[in-house]
């Protein structure tokens, strides 16, 4: 794996991604749709071309893939525009795969596998979506497999990390290094994951150079679950937070909901908030090696320091 192409590279695991991919030497063409995002995260990186560009306009696509072994393929399309968009983005950029003979390296949630049935969901557990994002996840994995395009597909449950403020950690985080009131997603006393991204971009950088792992489903669970208490007394002990963390409860996002059409998206998926998806990451283990596993504490430490630095060059 010579130069690869980042899509996405400006969200939460594409930025990651970059840094794991440069970390090991390899030229990596960072593409998104803001120019000056891309400059502000990636300008000081050796081994990084910028491409700004849409991945809905072919011609944008095919010429950014050019000499392009792997393609990672992250980009997170906004809620309330998968309906449009998101089967349209997989398919130009698996004809783009196929044009240049590039592989794919899939950055997936855990939508398609729907409810859990309170155990760890293994790669080999039916894919039985009751969301409408989940069904279409499920429609863009399908595609992928029948392409004819080698893949990898690695599941992912939410994120945490630099550059990932727009997740439910990072919208907590937003107002705890402020030490301003905050908001928490869901029941705080229920365990779920939080994997840390640049764990995340380790373990989908091994994979996209073995070539054994192509041609299958992979999952890559976090460091453990965690409950939304745990995680309120690490901000408190990393940063002498000491105010409020309001529950945000379905209803609330139902009436949001009724004027922004990202939140009314967002109330399907609130169940993973009360029967999460915890991932089980054995065949990683098994096949593949140990998988990064970074504690909660020190990758929330990384994660506020970043925010810190990054708020201060902003400002």
């Amino acid at each position: 794996m010579k130069r690869v192409l980042v899509l996405g590279a400006t969200g939460a695991m594409g930025y990651a991604i970059v840094h794991e991919l440069v970390g090991r030497g390899i030229e990596v063409r960072a593409f998104a749709r803001d120019r000056g995002k891309l400059d502000r995260l990636f300008g000081n990186l050796t081994n990084v071309q910028i491409v700004a560009g849409d991945a809905l306009n072919m011609k944008e696509l095919m010429q950014a893939a050019i000499d392009c072994d792997v393609i990672f393929h992250s980009i997170n399309v906004p809620y309330h525009e998968w309906r449009k968009y998101l089967l349209k983005v997989m398919e130009n950029v698996l004809d783009v795969a196929k044009e240049h003979s590039a592989k794919l390296a899939m950055v997936d949630n855990i939508y398609a596998y729907g409810r859990s049935n309170n155990g760890k969901v293994t790669e080999n557990a039916p894919k039985n979506p009751h969301t409408k994002k989940g069904k279409l996840r499920l429609e863009q994995l399908n595609l992928i497999k029948n392409s004819g395009v080698p893949y990898v597909i690695a599941h992912f449950p939410d994120f945490y990390g630099p550059n990932a403020e727009g997740t439910m950690l990072g919208t907590t985080l937003a107002n705890v290094i402020q030490n301003k009131k905050a908001m928490f997603v869901g029941d705080q006393k229920v365990p779920r994951e939080h994997i840390y991204t640049p764990d995340g971009a380790k373990a989908i950088v091994t994979l996209a150079m073995t070539e054994k792992a192509y041609g299958q489903e992979w999952n890559i669970p976090a460091y453990d679950t965690i409950t939304g208490e745990e995680i309120i007394e690490l901000f408190r002990e990393i940063t002498g937070f000491n105010k409020k963390v309001m529950t945000v409860r379905k209803s609330m996002i139902q009436f949001i909901g009724l004027f922004n059409p990202f939140m009314r998206e967002v109330v399907e998926m609130y169940y993973l908030t009360q029967e999460p998806v915890v991932l089980d990451g054995s065949k990683y283990e098994k096949e593949i090696g140990p998988l990064p596993r970074t504690p909660y504490k020190e990758g929330l430490q990384q994660t506020i320091e970043w925010m810190k630095q990054n708020k201060a060059s902003k400002g």
